[in-house]
């Protein structure tokens, strides 16, 4: 099954589409320094869990692009269950966006995991678990308050 991501400049599209629009974006302009982040956030509705994960692609300085697909699960309620999930979500898309950036010419472009945990509030006991999954994936991390991709751009539409 193809997922279908959403953007806001160019509606619905496939994950092919997706990272066209990412490497026209790059190309653009490749003196300038860009960071592709993933993340994801979720939320409970009445039993179903919701996650929203987003691709962004920063253009350091000069703002960016982003993409976000939403999946729904039942009977994962719990605060540890969800952050598990948006963490292995999170993981799975970089692990597939720096699998096909090796294959197409945007190598140099390795994935930023953000994640929805921070220092204050319930999630603070789960950052050293989360994180873990994260470097054990061999990717970099940020969290709250530097995790913009989960905690602003995923949570928009979540």
């Amino acid at each position: 099954m193809n997922e279908k991501y959403n953007s806001p400049t160019w509606g619905e599209l496939d994950y092919s589409g997706v990272i066209e629009k990412i490497a026209n974006y790059i190309k653009e302009d490749t003196h300038l320094r860009y960071k592709v982040i993933v993340g994801t956030d979720s939320e409970n509705r009445n039993g179903v869990a919701e996650f929203v994960t987003a691709i962004v692609v920063h253009r350091i300085g000069k703002g960016g692009i982003y993409f976000w697909n939403r999946k729904k699960l039942k009977n994962v309620v719990a605060i540890a269950d969800r952050i598990s999930k948006e963490t292995q979500f999170s993981i799975e898309l970089a692990w597939k966006i720096r699998d096909t950036f090796r294959h197409n010419g945007l190598s140099g472009y390795e994935p930023e995991v953000h994640l929805d945990v921070g220092q204050n509030g319930l999630t603070r006991d789960m950052i050293r678990w989360v994180t873990g999954m994260v470097l054990g994936s061999g990717f970099t991390f940020k969290i709250k308050p530097e995790s913009y991709g989960a905690t602003k751009v995923a949570d928009r539409h979540t």
